[in-house]
């Protein structure tokens, strides 16, 4: 006979209302608070689905998860489902969020040299199993303007078409950008089309009065500059 704080798993959930299964179909970005700190919970109660508990904490809290991260244990297991277990996890979970936040508010908000670019773009390429193309787009002042994804590809390479990386200069008011991608092989040596590519960039760069100051390859947390090596 069931009882009545018999807790709803998730695996018992009709499917549209599996936030795991969602995340892992839709992506992390398409799941709301509510399904997020749900999986964090992971179980509900005979009343109530982890989603539904969920909601009815942060609507008590004007949804604002500032106000859910302030929260201490016992403020948290004060709502009927969470028990200290559970508070615990949220509580963990939202400060390893608030510790990304800052080392992101540590940001470099001006180029000055290629170790400037390795700390701004190094986390994009950490672990990456496939090449990428980024551009950094710089003020007058050398300031970080934006960072653009150009291009994907496999471990052998990817393609970077010129036209789409002017054009995202222009359309964000550059004065001059940086170039970087990954060698996901480890090799930091340039390749002959990384050459090539760099010098083409370079000209049109100039013609359009948008210079081309650096470009870097990252490789095992480490990088390789072609303006430090006098290849610009």
């Amino acid at each position: 006979m069931e009882t009545y704080n018999q807790k709803i798993t998730i695996k018992s959930w009709a499917e549209e209302d599996r936030p795991r299964e969602k995340l892992l179909t839709q992506g992390r970005r398409n799941l709301s608070d509510a399904e997020l700190t749900a999986i964090l919970i992971g179980s509900g109660n005979r009343e109530e689905t982890a989603v539904e508990l969920s909601r009815r904490i942060l609507h008590s809290l004007d949804n604002d998860l500032d106000k859910l991260g302030r929260l201490s244990v016992n403020e948290l297991s004060k709502f009927k489902g969470i028990g200290e277990a559970k508070a615990i996890t949220i509580i963990a979970a939202l400060e390893l969020g608030r510790r990304r936040r800052e080392s992101e508010s540590q940001k470099v908000e001006r180029i000055t040299g290629s170790r400037d670019v390795f700390t701004l773009m190094s986390r994009y390429f950490a672990d990456l199993n496939h090449e990428e193309f980024w551009i950094v787009l710089l003020s007058r002042a050398n300031n970080v303007l934006s960072r653009h994804l150009i291009s994907k590809g496999g471990q052998s390479g990817t393609i970077a078409d010129p036209k789409i990386i002017f054009q995202t200069a222009l359309e964000n008011h550059a004065a001059s950008m940086i170039l970087s991608h990954n060698h996901p092989s480890g090799n930091l040596k340039p390749s002959q089309a990384d050459i090539h590519l760099t010098r083409k960039l370079c000209e049109a760069g100039s013609l359009l009065d948008m210079p081309v100051l650096d470009h870097l390859i990252f490789a095992n947390q480490s990088f390789f500059s072609f303006a430090d090596e006098g290849m610009m």
